[in-house]
């Protein structure tokens, strides 16, 4: 492969551990990351990535979102691995440090490749799916559940053209897990969106990691109503089911029972006992979650649609109060959870303003 030059833009716990192993494997990366502490850890002690049969430390470039003014070469491949609402911001800070070339990976949660897209153009806008499990609480630090050998890659382009942007992008994931090609990245990432909206909100309200969430009275039945919803919602928007997580095409039935084998899937590959989910560690930092890259997705795109996404909204709107101080992500959620499925539960919609969220003690 041609010497590439590639940045991670966003290098918290996904976007570091992946960096970490692109490294290693005598890849030219440069970290941009928007966290100070952890700029100034990771240069002067390199990135520890703690996994469970060894730990790596790692010596990275790292960079402050403010030094990238100051570049002037340009990148080849840019691993985005930011929260889906600073996706917009982030593109267009980077934007000018591409040429013709150049291609932006969206490493995400959520439907982010149309907004990429949006700012560098459809042929600069590479979709990706990844199945990882890693978390940073302290600067420099990685704790990653899920090493390269488990973790998984599926990337495509928006109009499933392999490209040799593509296959290039593809090579190098493989340094940090398996990786796959998709002709249909927008189904793919489909696949991912429907396994998460029943782990995302639901275990993170309760403030629990999610296999102890999962194992909460009624909880299992309150993810896997969710999970109906948006398989539903898919199929009306013309997705096509696909096998992700290393799964085959026997593997996906003609049915909504597909939505709650992905998460299965998750629980079974991906979900250590002290595994918490992203939105609960934003919350538990915080800092805002994604709520809208998950449940509030579904929610908007019935609403355009046409009809209601009564459960996804349920969640979604017991989220939004966390996120207003109304409530803390605790067990005593569980019966508001438990409620949505007994009866429709209408919850004040969100309001324009939210304040700033307080750090909250971690377990």
């Amino acid at each position: 492969m041609t010497e590439l030059k590639i940045a991670v833009l966003g290098a918290g716990a996904n976007g570091a551990s992946i960096g970490a192993d692109l490294v290693r494997a005598g890849l030219d990366v440069t970290f941009i990351d928007q966290w100070p502490a952890h700029v100034e850890a990771m240069r002067a002690r390199g990135l520890t990535v703690e996994m469970p049969d060894r730990t790596e430390v790692t010596e990275v470039a790292a960079l402050h979102l403010c030094q990238v003014a100051e570049l002037r070469e340009p990148f080849d491949i840019v691993f985005l691995s930011t929260k889906t609402y600073d996706t917009r911001w982030s593109v267009q800070l980077i934007a000018p440090l591409l040429h013709e070339g150049s291609v932006v990976v969206g490493l995400q949660n959520g439907m982010t490749i149309d907004a990429v897209a949006e700012i560098v153009g459809p042929e600069r806008s590479i979709g990706a799916v990844l199945g990882i499990a890693a978390n940073v609480f302290e600067p420099g630090h990685v704790v990653r559940q899920v090493p390269p050998e488990g973790t998984w890659f599926t990337v495509g382009t928006l109009d499933g053209t392999r490209t040799p942007q593509l296959e290039a992008v593809a090579e190098v994931l493989a340094h940090a897990g398996t990786t796959e090609i998709s002709d249909d990245i927008r189904s793919s990432k489909w696949m991912k969106l429907i396994a998460n909206i029943p782990e995302m909100l639901p275990s993170a309200i309760l403030g629990v990691p999610l296999l102890t969430a999962v194992q909460e009275r009624d909880m299992r039945a309150v993810m896997d109503a969710a999970s109906r919803e948006a398989y539903q919602l898919a199929i009306e928007a013309g997705v096509t089911m696909l096998p992700i997580f290393g799964k085959t095409e026997a593997d996906v039935p003609d049915s909504e029972q597909y939505a709650l084998d992905l998460l299965d899937a998750v629980l079974e590959s991906f979900s250590l006992p002290d595994t918490r989910v992203a939105v609960l560690q934003d919350w538990q930092k915080g800092r805002r979650a994604e709520l809208d890259g998950f449940n509030g997705y579904i929610v908007e795109l019935r609403k355009r649609l046409g009809g209601e996404a009564p459960v996804n909204e349920a969640i979604l709107r017991i989220g939004e109060r966390i996120e207003r101080g109304e409530l803390v992500p605790s067990l005593a959620n569980a019966e508001l959870m438990r409620a949505i499925i007994r009866e429709p539960v209408r919850v004040p919609a969100r309001t324009a303003t939210r304040p700033a969220l307080k750090r909250m003690d971690l377990p």
